[in-house]
């Protein structure tokens, strides 16, 4: 039986806006806006979409004066419209003069995101990141420490590069690499504490876009520090790769107890809807046993059995269904997330799977009788028949969360 594995990497939470990171919290799902921040009706609309599919911080690119003002309207604006999903600045290489001349932005964000290799360079660096660290203090706003080995803090890199050719036996590049990163993290986070930061308004991640080099890099964090941890592949790529990608790291990472927030980096397809990395992060987390956000179904793969697609589009039906539903049922009823539903294609698994479901239909495979038995918590309680199968087990759904979930 699979443990239930909240976070075990921090002991203590960091609070952003209504939002708990680490100390036991639950894994928070994290996404990130792509349109111009400077747009704020653009922003406002992707961030309402990404809040309701269930992000629960996002992400914002500050990057300009016009993105900067625009920040203070934008959190005005979701306030009015009832979204209340704390906003996170992302800084690169500008963020210390943006938080000064524009306090109002500075004031609206729930959180900033630091990359100590954007922050400057030479003495230019420590300077620019204690004035950020200075603005977080002052308005008592936590700071995520995002280290990217992309974009790597390069005098971090040169003194381990410089250690390493000293050994007598150095070791390989990727390893030195790895270092750097965690490095890099480990050391903004000493500055950001000696600066005032108080350890439980620092977040860290070190992001690869590699599958093993992330897993490891986490795995040596997380044996080095107890501060609350942001998982994502960075650059994980378009559909099927990476969604599988960062399902093969964060899961190995997630199961060991790492991470207290993830973001699934999927690049889009043209045109395609930003909410998909939402939606994996969550179906991640839930296929794992780590937390429930909107009812499961289970269906087959289909065989010979079931040469008639029209399993798979009850299936897809009912899926949309319970996620297009779930905002409205999420704050009516208790516990409707955990539910299980089996949309099942023939006689062989169908009706054992919508047995153990908490409701379940076992459709007619090809050269069986043209009936579908439904069970609801084990037991059988209707058949159906006819043409209007789908809409009519809809309506037993509805019929059962009425009954079995309470306010």
């Amino acid at each position: 039986m699979l443990v239930k594995t909240l976070n075990r990497n921090s002991s203590f939470s960091v609070r952003v806006g209504h939002v708990e990171i680490g100390g036991g919290a639950p894994i928070v799902v994290q996404s990130m806006t792509n349109t111009d921040t400077a747009d704020a009706a653009s922003t406002v609309k992707q961030v309402k979409e990404l809040a309701k599919a269930g992000s629960e911080l996002v992400r914002i690119t500050v990057n300009t004066e016009e993105a900067a003002a625009a920040v203070a309207p934008i959190r005005d604006e979701l306030d009015k419209q009832g979204v209340n999903v704390p906003l996170v600045g992302d800084f690169h290489f500008n963020g210390h003069k943006l938080l000064e001349k524009y306090p109002d932005c500075a004031q609206a964000l729930g959180k900033y995101r630091i990359n100590p290799g954007n922050v400057g360079r030479g003495k230019k660096r420590d300077t620019q990141f204690a004035q950020m660290i200075e603005f977080a203090c002052r308005y008592e706003k936590p700071v995520r420490i995002g280290v990217n080995w992309g974009s790597l803090d390069q005098a971090v890199l040169a003194r381990l590069l410089d250690d390493n050719a000293r050994l007598d036996s150095p070791r390989e590049l990727s390893a030195v690499m790895r270092d750097a990163v965690i490095t890099s993290a480990l050391e903004s986070a000493e500055q950001a504490l000696s600066l005032g930061l108080p350890k439980n308004r620092i977040v860290l991640s070190c992001k690869m876009s590699g599958v093993q080099e992330l897993i490891a890099v986490y795995q040596t964090l997380s044996a080095r520090c107890d501060y609350a941890l942001h998982l994502g592949l960075t650059e994980a790529g378009m559909g099927s790769k990476g969604i599988v990608a960062s399902t093969a790291a964060l899961s190995i990472l997630l199961q060991q107890g790492i991470g207290d927030t993830i973001r699934i980096s999927l690049t889009p397809e043209p045109g395609g809807d930003r909410t998909r990395e939402v939606i994996v992060a969550q179906e991640i987390l839930q296929t794992m046993g780590l937390r429930s956000f909107t009812p499961m179904v289970i269906s087959c793969p289909g065989c010979g059995r079931t040469t008639s697609d029209y399993f798979q589009k009850l299936a897809q039906d009912i899926q949309s269904y319970l996620r297009h539903k779930m905002p409205e049922w999420r704050n009516k009823y208790r516990g409707v997330e955990e539910m299980n539903v089996a949309v099942m294609g023939c006689v062989v698994n169908g009706p054992g799977e919508s047995k153990n479901a908490n409701i379940g239909i076992s459709l007619p495979g090809t050269g069986e009788s043209p009936v579908a038995p439904v069970y609801e918590d084990g037991e059988k309680t209707v058949t159906l028949k006819g043409d209007r199968i789908a809409e009519e087990f809809q309506q037993i759904v509805e019929r059962y969360i009425e009954s079995h979930y309470h306010p």
